[in-house]
């Protein structure tokens, strides 16, 4: 974690300073990945000497640990919003709006994360077997239930959650290759790529 984050007692200035290498870290490390960046890029894009950045996090590796933690309390916060009180096809049309808005407004993290899964997930396994996992058999509880009912046709849950990761995050990790084919940076295709998915999700799962 953030050294200088380790007490209750650290101050506005250090909470900035935090955010100002954590914000110059997800740039780089999105860049280059984890292993092909150093502290030098990383303290030389926060502007700050490398004794001053070692001052806030000690160590490359826990800047990347802190960036993934605080990364995935956001990446599951769609998923965690899924409400079993909520009509089926409409929480998976939100879902999928939801994950398609983070690709486009964090791009970085995403492909902060996509690198360190490529990488065997060396820094976040205990939270993807923990956490991620435990949410993830809840909401497979929730679709059983859904298609049990007759709500929704019969299909695999689990799949159903990894193709709508695959297929929304694409728009993150891929955006320029998606924008080398389309020609045009038009954020129009965000919105062109969630019409298409709701069609595609929400016709095939509809009994």
């Amino acid at each position: 974690m953030a050294r200088a984050a380790a007490t209750q007692r650290s101050t506005r200035i250090q909470r900035e300073k935090i955010e100002l290498v954590a914000e110059a870290a997800l740039e780089v490390f999105s860049t280059y990945g984890f292993r092909g960046s150093t502290i030098d890029q990383i303290a030389d894009k926060a502007g700050m000497s490398k004794p001053n950045l070692l001052y806030y996090f000690d160590s490359k590796e826990a800047m990347h640990v802190f960036l993934l933690q605080r990364l995935m309390a956001m990446w599951i916060a769609p998923l965690r919003e899924i409400d079993d009180a909520g009509e089926p096809l409409e929480e998976i049309r939100r879902y999928i709006g939801r994950k398609l808005e983070m690709a486009r407004e964090h791009p970085r993290e995403s492909r902060l994360f996509a690198n360190e899964i490529l990488q065997g997930a060396p820094h976040i396994q205990a939270l993807l077997t923990g956490e991620l996992t435990q949410l993830v058999d809840d909401k497979v509880t929730v679709l059983k239930r859904w298609i049990d009912a007759g709500e929704l046709v019969a299909c695999d849950p689990h799949h159903l959650i990894f193709s709508i990761w695959a297929t929304t995050q694409h728009y993150a990790d891929f955006d320029s290759q998606v924008r080398a084919v389309l020609g045009s940076d038009d954020e129009k295709r965000f919105e062109d790529a969630r019409l298409f998915l709701e069609t595609l999700f929400l016709r095939g799962l509809r009994p």
